[in-house]
């Protein structure tokens, strides 16, 4: 994630750069809900070796199966605001493409995809429609996909919405979490970071989805509590990266993934580096290393 402020919010698009695309790549984005074959290929691929490997179904540990995705991922490159790029490109906040990339990865779709594929893969003969279908579970609220404000884009939401519905569990209070009842106003502060806030309906939905969230604090495991806590988190626990810039939750996502050795480290996504990736050091010390981060939040698939 960003080192700065000002490089997290250019990451978000404020930069006048980021809102112009190339003409290809915008007829690529206002037709970005057809999957590539090379996305298409990747889906199968992985879906054969979870279910050779044996590591995705009714009795195996579903953490363990996303945690395998992850594994297949490494290396896979980062690509920043996919989710943006169909509004970027022209297309209306009311209609928002089923967006799902296999072949590039942001901080939270590599979450997602991770989940998605390891739950397709539990079901004998699903393929890229039963992705996609999972992906939408996941990335909207209630799971249902109205727009670009359906989109759980605050990651305490996407917990609090996903943990609603049984397809995680907050553990947070589990290990320790204290409270974080900061208001949530990101977005709305910045309205200029976000090409479909332009849309005055848009803004307006997000600024009470906002006051919505006054009422669910979330729980938040301080980073002086973090060793205390590793021990109960396990492989392919969803983790949020909380953060004190004002008025957001977390500034980046990953998977908890115990090594070989025990050492339990992130794997993720990340902005530096460019690829899909496992920390050098251990949870505590990661943490540690953000710029301004508080802590995190912690979330099991279910």
């Amino acid at each position: 994630m960003p080192q700065s402020r000002r490089r997290f919010l250019r990451n978000l698009g404020l930069s006048a750069a980021a809102l112009m695309l190339p003409n290809r790549l915008e007829a690529d984005v206002l037709a970005a809900h057809e999957p590539t074959t090379a996305d298409r290929e990747r889906l199968a691929s992985w879906l054969r070796t979870l279910r050779r490997e044996r590591v995705a179904g009714a009795r195996a540990p579903l953490g363990r199966a996303v945690a395998r995705v992850g594994e297949l991922a490494l290396g896979t490159p980062y690509r920043a605001n996919t989710l943006e790029e169909y509004i970027v490109a022209g297309g209306s906040p009311r209609t928002e493409p089923a967006i799902c990339y296999l072949t590039v990865f942001d901080c939270v779709t590599l979450v997602e995809s991770a989940q998605a594929v390891a739950r397709t893969a539990a079901k004998p003969g699903a393929g890229w429609d039963d992705f996609q279908r999972e992906m939408e579970r996941m990335r909207y609220r209630e799971g249902v996909r109205a727009g670009y404000t359906s989109r759980l884009h605050y990651f305490s939401e996407w917990i609090a919405d996903n943990a609603r519905r049984g397809l995680v569990r907050d553990i947070g209070t589990e290990l320790g979490a204290l409270e974080d009842a900061r208001p949530l106003r990101f977005m709305s502060t910045h309205r200029s970071a976000y090409a479909a806030l332009r849309d005055d309906a848009a803004y307006d939905a997000i600024v009470q989805m906002e006051h919505r969230l006054d009422a669910s604090p979330r729980h938040l495991i301080p980073i002086d509590r973090i060793p205390a806590a590793m021990s109960g988190i396990q492989t392919g626990d969803v983790l949020a990266f909380a953060t004190s810039i004002e008025g957001l939750d977390a500034s980046h996502t990953g998977l908890a993934y115990r090594d070989r050795a025990g050492v339990l480290r992130v794997l993720h996504a990340p902005l530096s580096g460019g690829v899909v990736t496992i920390s050098r050091g251990d949870l505590h010390a990661y943490v540690a290393g953000i710029r301004r981060s508080t802590g995190i939040l912690v979330a099991r698939p279910a």
